[in-house]
């Protein structure tokens, strides 16, 4: 393809990535000068403040990377995407290229675009974004969307494996680096106002060389044993790639690339991509049942019972419910910007059903505090333990958080690490310490009792599911 002497703009989004950056390797192999821009819509963060942090960092590596093939990265401020599209258009000496993101008003949104684009003869490109398969891809005989998960990954990974793999596209390095934009922001003008964030500096380290890094170590180190060891909090038994993931600093391919060329195709490659696989069904779900983003995906949720109680949300945020799994869950969340999977299951349904509140506010919570969150995993997530989902977890499943905690951290180190004043008591009472009796120990001083009592609280749940 010849040259395009207009310049080339890149629209970065959750695109943090050289490699399988399908839409950057377009710009640059296009033109011989690209800008990437990275349009900060005003409010885009107010309730997601942890990924500030993580879009903040992010900006600040990948700059310094493009910095190194002679692009600029320039960060936006605005406050309507279509309000700087309309401005941007007028300029007319540029062609773009973006890659989708799959939420129902991303998608929306491009058409919108690529309508305006074609309006004013403005060359364009949208590629594809992090994901296997494009959502239109994967449907059942009939032509509807699967709401089952496992015969849609069964089509979907076959889907998959009988594609023609995208051509490998380089970025490649610039003619020389062009500012494009004016008003232009910094990287650390994002970050949140509230400093709890410092404790992410020494965890994580957000940019492209670290999740392959992270992905290499995983398969080197443990996902022979991932099928059993990702249920166990207290070992570091998952991949931790989830919120690289988010933000693209690694592209699905490349992970399941990766994976297939694995020494051994075992159970935890399988458990592994299947997790993936989730991922994919998730942005199914909420393209197909967009409804879902802010509703009960089953209907007759709508008329469930919640409660409102203040008091109990805010112990559950806290970490100060009074069992053990469920609070030190919590604590991680807030010191670490992550939970383990198993543990935001039990924390989930500790809310939704001992506690009779709405799974929303738990899917708020979790939005403001995880730097993994993405809205199709977050909400699907939270309905799944709601029971309002698509292929949920049953109404009469209610964890049990303290066998929960006895099976998963049998000794309790996981509990100990995140609850420190529980760390003298002997494992067999570590996941209720309402029965532990000590001069040393003061229950409801030292830590809280239970807010609830297990029992009764399954019972009244049980009552409330049976009403809808």
């Amino acid at each position: 393809m010849s040259k395009n002497n207009k310049i080339g703009l890149f629209w970065l989004r959750d695109d943090f990535r050289l490699e399988n950056n399908f839409g950057l390797s377009e710009a640059t192999t296009n033109h011989d000068n690209t800008t990437v821009f990275y349009l900060l819509k005003t409010d885009k963060y107010d309730n997601q403040q942890a990924q500030k942090w993580w879009l903040c960092e992010s900006l600040i590596n990948f700059k310094n990377i493009l910095k190194k093939l002679n692009i600029n990265l320039e960060i936006i401020p605005t406050s309507s995407y279509k309000e700087f599209f309309q401005k941007l258009i007028k300029k007319n000496n540029f062609s773009i290229y973006w890659n989708r993101v799959y939420e129902p008003d991303y998608l929306k949104f491009d058409d919108y675009l690529s309508q305006q684009l074609e309006n004013n003869r403005i060359d364009y490109k949208i590629c594809k974004g992090n994901i296997l398969n494009e959502i239109s891809d994967i449907k059942k005989n009939d032509g509807t969307p699967f709401k089952v998960f496992t015969p849609y990954w069964r089509n979907a990974e076959k889907f998959y494996l009988e594609s023609i793999p995208a051509k490998k596209k380089k970025v490649k390095k610039q003619k020389k680096r062009v500012e494009y934009f004016k008003n232009k922001l910094s990287c650390e003008s994002i970050l949140p106002e509230k400093n709890w964030f410092k404790k992410f500096v020494s965890l994580w380290v957000p940019d492209e060389e670290t999740a392959l890094k992270e992905l290499k170590n995983f398969l080197r180190d443990k996902i022979d044993n991932y099928g059993e060891a990702r249920n166990f909090p207290n070992l570091i038994g998952t991949s931790k790639l989830s919120p690289f993931i988010k933000f693209g600093q690694i592209h699905v391919e490349t992970i399941w690339r990766e994976c297939v060329n694995h020494k051994t195709k075992n159970q935890g490659v399988t458990k592994f991509l299947a997790e993936i696989g989730w991922r994919e069904f998730n942005y199914s779900l909420i393209n197909n049942f967009p409804h879902m983003l802010k509703n009960n995906y089953s209907k007759k949720f709508d008329n469930f019972p919640w409660e409102k109680n203040s008091k109990f949300l805010s112990a559950w945020k806290k970490g100060l419910t009074g069992y053990p799994i469920v609070d030190a869950g919590m604590r991680e969340l807030y010191s670490t910007g992550w939970m383990h999977n198993r543990v935001r299951m039990i924390a989930g349904s500790f809310l939704v059903k001992h506690l009779l509140i709405n799974w929303k506010e738990g899917e708020k919570y979790f939005r403001n505090c995880l730097l993994d969150y993405s809205a199709a995993s977050n909400v699907a997530g939270w309905q799944w333990v709601a029971g309002s989902g698509a292929d949920a977890a049953p109404y009469f499943r209610i964890f049990n958080p303290i066998l929960q905690g006895e099976k998963f951290d049998k000794d309790g180190e996981y509990v100990k690490k995140w609850i420190p004043e529980l760390k003298d008591l002997p494992n067999k009472f570590i996941h209720k310490p309402w029965e532990f009796r000590s001069d040393k120990f003061n229950l409801g001083k030292d830590y809280p009792l239970p807010i609830v009592k297990h029992e009764e609280a399954r019972s009244k749940a049980l009552q409330a599911f049976k009403k809808i």
